[in-house]
């Protein structure tokens, strides 16, 4: 079957400045471990702040959207969910640029100011009862603040920890890019179950759903000032000191168009995918299953905890096997998978068996996010790269990722949910012959090695 063709084979090359990384500028182990970690605290942080927006939403949803049913109101604000993801292709396609012009950590730190920004807002954010009309607006602003800050951290963040990874184990050390993500998401959780524990429902639901908020602005700002002394890839020093061509939109396109187009492809159904078995899920188990609130996070949590454990493995599985092989399998068992699993959780009352149907579903999901970090970046040139990772990802994340729960909530809605199983089936297919057409970047890449 044909593949996407890339530029060069040799695994020591780097496209953007045709130099092989010499001897002296690999990076100790230790070096490559400090780089890893910096990178991945900030992207924990900006997950974590993005994240608390669902976590919450069962308990704030009402101040903002006092209107309908509970169904009605998280319909609302999975609507402003969604438009948080409108703002992200504009920052993926802005910080895409800025990390391929004034490198990696300068978009770094500029993804988290701004996210920092966002966070504090929505913790400010008086509700419909006091200012109206305005409550909404103003959540909607403050959500496309931190949609801007999330585009542009994907790409910097993806392209940063691959850079810096080492091409033997690209696959595990790249995995934590998701990790992060994921840790992102199990810490506002986390922070949610504390809450419940230690406030009544009624101190929660009426201010309590605030505190989360607050606590990401803080941790945003301290991951600023991390940020600001992280280490620049030398990819990225080694294509500027050759002077290679400045990186713009239309050179992505025009050059990469089955590269971009492979991208969309793949973010569009493990965006799609992710957001349906993990953040849509928890909302799925209280408002289809039956579950309590309380034991809907605890599931969650749990599965996310276990998801979490399960990357980095499978991340270096790749390393073996090769990543192509992995995105296939994932979406092929994912396109097999989802509607039975989905029918499942959808009809069972035990706890503990949504629990292994849901680490189930993340752990065929794991073969294509423990490596769609270092696979996108492999596809790119040292000097488009930041851009060619972030902006397909961010324009597909936000048409079907953003999305997926207002799709879901809608089909429930209509009285005809079993639909949004079969519309996410359907993606992981189209992925999957997507994935088979890839080159095999464990062998062909395009990274300066370090």
């Amino acid at each position: 079957m044909a593949t996407l063709e890339t530029t060069t084979s040799d695994a020591t090359t780097d496209a953007g400045t045709g130099l092989g990384a010499p001897p002296e500028a690999r990076l100790s182990p230790l070096a490559r471990i400090n780089a890893i970690l910096g990178g991945s605290a900030g992207n924990l942080v900006e997950w974590y702040d993005w994240f608390v927006y669902s976590s919450f939403a069962l308990y704030f949803a009402k101040h903002f959207f006092p209107q309908g049913d509970q169904t009605a109101q998280l319909l609302q604000a999975a609507a402003v969910f969604a438009v948080g993801f409108l703002a992200r292709p504009l920052g993926a396609w802005l910080m895409g640029l800025y990390a391929d012009w004034a490198g990696r950590r300068a978009a770094l730190t500029a993804s988290v100011a701004l996210m920092s920004v966002g966070s504090f807002a929505i913790a400010l954010i008086p509700s419909y009862a006091s200012i109206g009309m305005a409550a909404p607006v103003l959540l909607v602003i403050a959500r496309l603040v931190q949609g801007l800050s999330l585009g542009g951290e994907y790409g910097a963040s993806a392209t940063y920890m691959t850079e810096m990874a080492g091409k033997d184990r690209r696959g595990f050390w790249s995995s934590f890019q998701f990790v992060t993500l994921i840790g992102g998401q199990l810490t506002a959780l986390a922070v949610l179950i504390v809450l419940q524990r230690t406030l009544s429902p009624a101190d929660l639901e009426a201010w309590g759903w605030r505190i989360p908020f607050a606590i990401g602005g803080v941790l945003a700002i301290v991951v600023f000032w991390i940020r600001s002394g992280l280490q620049e890839t030398r990819s990225f020093l080694a294509a500027q000191a050759e002077g290679a061509e400045r990186a713009s939109t239309g050179m992505l396109f025009r050059q990469y168009p089955r590269e971009s187009a492979a991208i969309l492809g793949l973010t569009a159904a493990g965006s799609l995918a992710f957001y349906a078995y993990t953040t849509y899920m928890q909302k799925f188990l209280v408002n289809t299953a039956g579950f309590t609130k309380d034991t809907a996070t605890a599931i969650t949590a749990a599965v996310l905890f276990v998801y979490m454990l399960i990357l980095p493995l499978v991340g270096l599985a790749s390393d073996f096997i090769g990543r192509r092989t992995s995105l296939a399998i994932a979406f092929g068992l994912g396109a097999v998978a989802t509607f039975p699993l989905f029918s499942l959780i959808a009809g069972t009352d035990s706890p503990w068996m949504a629990f292994a149907l849901m680490t189930l579903l993340v752990l065929i999901l794991s073969g294509y996010s423990a490596v769609n970090a270092a696979v996108k970046a492999e596809l790119f040139p040292t000097h488009v790269r930041a851009l060619g990772v972030a902006l397909p990802y961010a324009l597909a994340n936000a048409i079907f990722g953003g999305t997926a729960e207002y799709v879901a909530l809608w089909f429930k809605q209509a009285g005809h949910e079993e639909g949004f199983y079969i519309y996410v089936s359907v993606a992981m297919a189209a992925a999957m012959l997507i994935s088979l057409r890839l080159p095999n970047t464990n062998a062909t890449k395009l990274i300066l090695e370090c």
